[in-house]
């Protein structure tokens, strides 16, 4: 088997590669995507890495002047992208299509038959049946049908696969069109698969089932997303203040990235967004935490203060009282030392109006999750940043808490390039994440 790497500036530019030169059967062995060059973090470029295989043996065809006996071509290996476009996404979208496209002719055509004034021709549509006669409540029955045999018109699929479709009122259907349970619904399979909770997967099927038809093709993962975004809050970008600067806390436990997350959020909004940004870093413990600081500080013309004491980190919030965002870093500390977090709570309670960050790691079980929240809800926790998303394999303990605890969420980070690896959460990213688009 002949394996290859290819690397492009798209996914759809380095499958075109892949295509060119290993052919329309090379099966794809991984993606993915990552940034090259750059220094110490910036002017780094996007690339997508695709990883192809084919098998070199082929057998050659006959000669055009040999007889060629018809026989049946036996049944191909489906390729890679073959497979994909025949996954529950694609099929969802067709039959969307075709439901929509069906269901305004069938009304065209009606409203079409009460204009025409007695004319005969004008009733005689769709070869040759009078449409203008047939009761309004026949139409509506022809309309439910319809929506009843679409999924078992589709050909070609395998039998004993029960491909989902979205109803004309929203809800997620079987071939037989009753309602799927949610552990029937491919969609279902997948939240699980991703670790979502039993009781939040019904919670989500449900809520995804009373959401109304929207126009345009919609996908699993489209209504997914829009699902989310109803259950679980998402912070959005950060709206400043007029005549003070908002200020920005951000603890958690030691190991899970609030140094790099605070420099990301700073150059964030400093070199993309244009706004006047101050560090201020509480992390005199941890060895080369403060010189980390300074280094990103430099890069980026940030200004950087370090603060030991409450008093030195109020003069430090009066010193850039000026300026639009303050990120203040603190030291990580485990959710089971309570002696140490009892200390810093007292050393943020005065009198400066701050809002507490809490930095989870996406890698962290549920359980985990949960006792290192309740810890730290001592900090009157407003956000939450889930960081170490490109070494998670699955996202649902990050759905689960989100939801249980009625959770807002802020950012992603993704890696530890600065600034590029951050993200505003919202409802379509957790969505990829869940189908495992995310972590590629």
């Amino acid at each position: 088997m002949l394996v290859k790497t290819f690397q492009a500036a798209s996914m759809p530019e380095a499958l075109r590669m892949v295509k060119a030169e290993l052919g329309p059967d090379a099966m794809i062995l991984s993606t993915k995507k990552e940034r090259v060059g750059g220094f110490l973090g910036f002017f780094s470029k996007q690339v997508y890495r695709v990883t192809a295989a084919i098998d070199p043996v082929r057998k050659q065809a006959p000669p055009p002047s040999a007889p060629v006996a018809y026989r049946e071509a036996p049944p191909r290996e489906r390729t890679a992208r073959e497979e994909m476009e025949s996954s529950m996404l694609a099929p969802l979208a067709r039959e969307l299509k075709d439901l929509r496209e069906k269901v305004e002719s069938l009304t065209r055509r009606e409203e079409e038959a009460k204009q025409a004034a007695g004319s005969e021709t004008a009733e005689q549509l769709d070869g040759g049946i009078n449409i203008k006669n047939i009761p309004r409540s026949d139409l509506e029955e022809i309309k439910k049908l319809l929506l009843a045999t679409l999924a078992k018109s589709q050909e070609g699929g395998p039998k004993d696969v029960q491909w989902p479709t979205i109803t004309d009122e929203g809800a997620l259907t079987g071939q037989s069109g009753e309602e799927l349970l949610p552990e029937d619904s491919p969609l279902a399979r997948e939240l699980a698969a991703s670790g979502v909770s039993t009781e939040l997967i019904r919670k989500i099927v449900d809520t995804l089932n009373t959401l109304p038809l929207q126009s345009g093709n919609q996908t699993v993962k489209g209504r997914l997303g829009e699902t989310l975004g109803r259950l679980i809050k998402f912070a959005g970008m950060l709206k400043l203040k007029k005549n003070s600067p908002r200020i920005i806390a951000l603890v958690g436990p030691t190991g899970v990235g609030k140094t790099t997350t605070t420099a990301k959020l700073a150059a964030m909004y400093a070199l993309n967004r244009g706004n006047k940004v101050a560090l201020i870093t509480m992390d005199i413990f941890r060895v080369g935490a403060v010189e980390q600081l300074k280094t990103y500080s430099r890069i980026m013309g940030i200004p950087l203060e370090v603060a030991s004491t409450p008093k030195e980190l109020e003069k430090a919030v009066e010193k850039h009282s000026s300026c639009d965002l303050i990120f203040i870093d603190t030291a990580g500390r485990s959710h089971k030392d309570k002696e140490k977090l009892d200390e810093m709570k007292n050393f943020l309670e005065d009198k400066i109006p701050m809002e507490v960050y809490l930095c989870l790691s996406a890698t962290t079980k549920d359980r985990e999750l949960e006792e290192i929240l309740n810890r730290f809800r001592i900090f009157q926790v407003s956000k939450v940043v889930f960081t170490k998303i490109d070494e998670c394999e699955s996202f649902g303990n990050m759905v689960n808490l989100l939801m249980k605890d009625n959770l807002q969420i802020a950012y992603f980070t993704t890696g530890q390039r600065v600034p590029e690896d951050i993200e505003i959460a919202t409802p379509a990213k957790l969505a990829d994440m869940i189908f495992r688009e995310g972590a590629e």
